[in-house]
């Protein structure tokens, strides 16, 4: 018995819907792990 419902707006759900997409697509454009790439022939490896 004693459950509260909260209301959430339409709006708030839409705009944490937008920033979950945008965190997806930062993602994906920018991955938080990059692996080391493996350096072709001829080429210098940069180390940071």
């Amino acid at each position: 018995m004693g459950d509260i419902v909260r209301f959430v707006p339409k709006t708030e759900l839409e705009r944490a819907r937008l920033i979950r997409e945008a965190r997806a697509i930062y993602d994906s454009i920018f991955p938080s792990a990059v692996p080391d790439r493996v350096t072709q022939d001829g080429e210098d490896r940069v180390k940071s």
